[in-house]
């Protein structure tokens, strides 16, 4: 998700890694410097990106805070509370990601901050620019993460099994693929220039009694909107998160 932040903002980076030829890599694509320590990324960014795992809060923290003088987390699992306990003194933030932020089409979850201060505009603005930012409350940004930053996966795996279907019934997979994927697009963009009202596109497409009705009536007894549901209470268990 750093690599996808980073090709998204596409403007050169402060990065350390623990493999530094990914630090490398990236840095030659958008351009900065790769550093030898995550201490000397705090020391010269003017915002720091939290981009480890959950767990690692902590241990990072204990080495990183003296040295940040703002933090943006997109921590899963992570509220804001624990962050403020982890970088005192400190504005701190945290946002949610999806992996399209890489061509600046994704959703970004942003909890409201605890203080208001001078910076969070500026942070929210760089945000902003890789799609589509919702400010929600801290006790809801996991619920959206189960939504939105795992959905690139469910939304692949939605093509996956159409582009299959496709195939079964005789049509070259990368044809196939080629109509399932501009459909996914196009239907995204209709959707919000249609308010993001579903029930208006579904029924523009499905006439009464004709097929679209029936494929739909096909997908509701396969357990359709039953298994998505299940899908976002695995991700909200504790030991469920997708990132």
């Amino acid at each position: 998700m750093s690599r996808a932040l980073a090709r998204g903002w596409n403007r050169p980076v402060f990065v350390a890694d623990p493999v530094s030829e990914r630090a490398q890599a990236l840095v030659a694509e958008v351009g900065g410097e790769a550093l030898d320590t995550n201490v000397e990324v705090a020391e010269q960014a003017d915002l720091l990106v939290l981009c480890h795992k959950p767990a690692q809060l902590a241990d990072v923290a204990l080495e990183l805070a003296p040295h940040a003088k703002a933090v943006a987390s997109i921590l899963a699992a992570t509220p804001l509370a624990d962050l403020h306990d982890a970088y005192p003194d400190r504005p701190v933030y945290r946002f949610i990601p999806s992996l399209p932020v890489e061509v600046r089409q994704g959703a970004v979850v942003q909890a409201t901050p605890l203080k208001e201060a001078e910076i969070d505009a500026q942070v929210s603005e760089l945000f902003a620019e890789l799609g589509t930012l919702v400010m929600l409350s801290d006790a809801l940004v996991d619920v959206a993460m189960g939504l939105m930053s795992c959905a690139p996966a469910y939304v692949a795996l939605v093509a996956e099994a159409q582009i299959d279907a496709g195939v079964r019934r005789g049509i070259p997979a990368a044809q196939s693929a080629e109509l399932v994927v501009q459909t996914l697009a196009g239907t995204a963009e209709l959707l919000r220039r249609r308010g993001n009202d579903t029930l208006a596109v579904r029924r523009e497409v499905a006439s009464p009694g004709g097929v679209t009705a029936r494929g739909l009536a096909a997908l509701e007894r396969g357990g359709l909107r039953a298994a998505f549901s299940e899908a976002l209470d695995a991700v909200l268990e504790p030991a469920g998160p997708c990132r």
